[in-house]
């Protein structure tokens, strides 16, 4: 079985290992010292703050393995190969949405980057997917909730966020 790439700005790969840094020493030793904690409180079979514990101790490992399997599995987006010409991951993209006048700009990023609230879209999503490969002018039409819609683009930059 073929394992997908994830594909990472350096600024994401940064966050994760950050995250991942805080996991590893920060939280386990807490987590390890509530477990401590409520040993000492005596029988655990009925003790609910060693269950909690556990729980989140269970929650904190599995958090901490699909991170380095995303960090594994990292394809970094080059700075240096971002183009300008054809919309791929690390691009900025511009786009109008049928005839509306007012310009949308996404950030195309993997998506384990993905975050609608910053207009970054996933290269898999239906919008960033169906994006990659265009170039200025050209029309893509996009299946999405509320039916179908056809974007132009407009503009495409290097994103500044690399």
């Amino acid at each position: 079985m073929m394992t997908k790439e994830t594909v990472l700005t350096n600024k994401g790969k940064e966050k994760i290992e950050a995250e991942l840094e805080q996991l590893k020493t920060v939280r386990r030793k807490e987590i390890a010292a509530r477990i401590k904690q409520a040993i000492e409180f005596g029988d655990i079979s009925e003790n609910s703050e060693y269950d909690e514990a556990k729980n989140e101790q269970a929650q904190i490992e599995e958090k901490i393995m699909k991170l380095e399997n995303t960090l594994k599995k990292a394809v970094i987006i080059d700075e240096d190969e971002i183009s300008t010409d054809l919309v791929g991951a690390g691009s900025t993209v511009f786009i109008k949405e049928n005839d509306d006048p007012k310009e949308l700009k996404y950030t195309i990023v993997g998506s384990a980057e993905a975050d609608p609230y910053e207009m970054k879209i996933s290269n898999e999503s239906p919008v960033g997917k169906a994006l990659l490969g265009k170039k200025v002018g050209d029309k893509v039409e996009v299946q999405i909730p509320d039916g179908t819609t056809i974007y132009e683009v407009i503009r495409i930059e290097k994103t500044d966020e690399i």
